[in-house]
């Protein structure tokens, strides 16, 4: 084999994969849109089919050659087509030991799990949901120890979404930023609390379905690569920087739910949108890790759409879809109610100063479901427990409780704590964007052009060409620090509530 072979091989094998990816995804999405709720095993069948497939391509005899003559020759396959090769390599240095079989059988699993969570948690039914987490639970703790034997599984959970970290790394994390937040948030409760009983009333979701359009203007959404479902959980799905699905959702009595979800999945959108067009079929595609792609879906939700400047340019489009509702109610008003902050049973509605510890919760019970020192049926307890005495709330029932997340339904243990790491990257991001772009005037203008020029020059063009860890001391010049994350709680707040 010669470099040139090497290349071709690599970018067709590849190109094919992303076919079955691609219709992977698009039946993913279907299935959490439009399909009809019981069609679950049919789809079933069909995403293992391609699942299993697709395996057999990655573990192919020529892949395998492909990406070791690529990995074995760094300076003649060049930066690009290396990189591919490193991060096939890791892939395949997995794959190759777990059998097709259980691969398979593995998709098909997440794919009836996805179909009995959003059943469980219509129907406030957790013990119909428990068995799908227990083989879930079990297939990955017996995956990790065929790829990383004598390494705790839970830890290869935590790498696998965001490279180089582990318990002990978020461990750190979660005490650092918890030793500021705590007593934050106990001063802030002791304020008076804003009236926002004026944002609960009745508001038309059809109206609602407008100002989403118009947030989606706002933020440079691209509608002719881009497209809006509605959906029990909201996420966002790309295939490529030229078609990338979001989804929401719409209470007539929370208008505000929707807003935030939109320029949430918005932001992660947008990074799928402004990934170099020549990475599209294959592994460098889309953003280079979990809590990368979070620091963009909370830097856009929170940094600039909970931002003083953004909400007084959205107030009068809102108050004119919803004259009756906002009548003698004012920009400052809706500002300081959006940016309420006290503790709440849902995560995805949660202000920025208490969302940490929905993240914490998460965190602490899946390390003790990993470790066996929590049974999956004994999950709703421990989390009412912990939501007792981290938010002094009464959990009500499952469906608002732990059945509440799609994210266990997918196998995404250890991905939760890259929300709260990746709000905590894109902070010290914000920092070094102040010092470079009049940040706060171009947001009151809804001029966000420039803003999202920046960051596709340091952060989305390149993909997963990157190594995670490399973006924030490349943007910065330092170290990443949770420090920024809560001078910038520490600030807003003090000021929200005159501490």
């Amino acid at each position: 084999m010669d470099i040139n072979t090497a290349k071709q091989t690599l970018d067709e094998l590849e190109r094919r994969q992303y076919a079955y990816r691609h219709a992977m995804s698009i039946i993913m999405n279907d299935a959490s849109t439009v399909a009809p709720p019981d069609s679950y095993e049919p789809r079933g069948v069909a995403v293992g089919i391609l699942a299993g497939e697709e395996f057999q391509l990655s573990t192919s005899k020529e892949m395998q050659d492909a990406v070791a003559y690529l990995y074995d020759h760094k300076e003649e396959a060049g930066e690009e087509y290396w990189r591919r090769a490193e991060l096939l390599r890791e892939k395949l240095r997995k794959l190759n030991v777990i059998p097709v079989e259980e691969y398979v059988a593995y998709q098909q699993l997440m794919s009836d799990a996805n179909s009995a969570w959003r059943k469980a948690k219509k129907e406030n039914d957790f013990p119909a949901f428990a068995p799908f987490i227990e083989k879930i639970v079990a297939t990955q703790k017996h995956f990790a120890e065929l790829t990383d034997p004598g390494k705790d599984p839970y830890d290869v959970a935590l790498d696998a979404h965001e490279e180089g970290t582990n318990m002990a790394y978020y461990d750190r994390f979660f005490d650092e930023i918890k030793s500021v937040l705590i007593p934050l948030i106990a001063k802030v409760q002791e304020k008076e609390r804003p009236d926002d009983s004026w944002l609960t009333g009745s508001f038309s979701v059809a109206k609602q379905r407008r100002l989403s359009d118009t947030v989606m203007d706002a933020f440079l959404l691209d509608r002719n690569h881009c497209s809006l479902g509605e959906t029990e959980h909201p996420y966002t799905s790309g295939t490529s920087s030229k078609d990338v699905r979001l989804t929401t959702h719409y209470y007539e009595h929370d208008p505000i739910a929707s807003v935030y979800s939109v320029i949430h999945e918005g932001g992660h959108a947008n990074y799928e949108l402004h990934v170099d067009p020549r990475y599209d079929y294959n592994c460098l595609g889309g953003g280079a890790s979990m809590a990368m792609h979070e620091s963009q879906s909370r830097f856009w939700e929170n940094y600039v759409g909970k931002s003083k400047g953004f909400i007084t340019w959205l107030w009068p489009k809102f108050a004119k879809l919803f004259p009756r509702q906002t009548a003698g109610h004012t920009a400052e008003e809706f500002y300081r109610c959006i940016n309420l902050a006290e503790p709440s049973l849902v995560r995805t509605e949660a202000d920025e100063l208490t969302y940490s510890l929905h993240i914490l919760i998460r965190y602490e019970i899946e390390k003790d479901l990993f470790a066996g020192r929590l049974a999956v049926n004994d999950i709703p307890e421990a989390w009412n427990r912990k939501y007792k005495e981290y938010m002094g709330l009464d959990v009500p029932n499952d469906t608002r409780g732990c059945l509440q997340d799609v994210h266990w339904s997918q196998g995404s243990f250890g991905y939760f704590p890259t929300y709260s790491l990746g709000t905590a990257y894109s902070a010290q991001i914000l920092h070094q964007m102040r010092k470079e772009l009049p940040f706060d005037e171009l947001v009151a203008a809804d001029n966000l052009q420039p803003i999202m020029d920046w960051l596709t020059e340091r952060i989305y063009r390149f993909g997963s060409l990157k190594k995670p860890g490399t973006y924030v001391p490349e943007i910065t010049g330092e170290p990443f620090t949770a420090k920024y994350y809560t001078d910038y709680l520490t600030e807003k707040y003090s000021d929200l509530y005159d501490l």
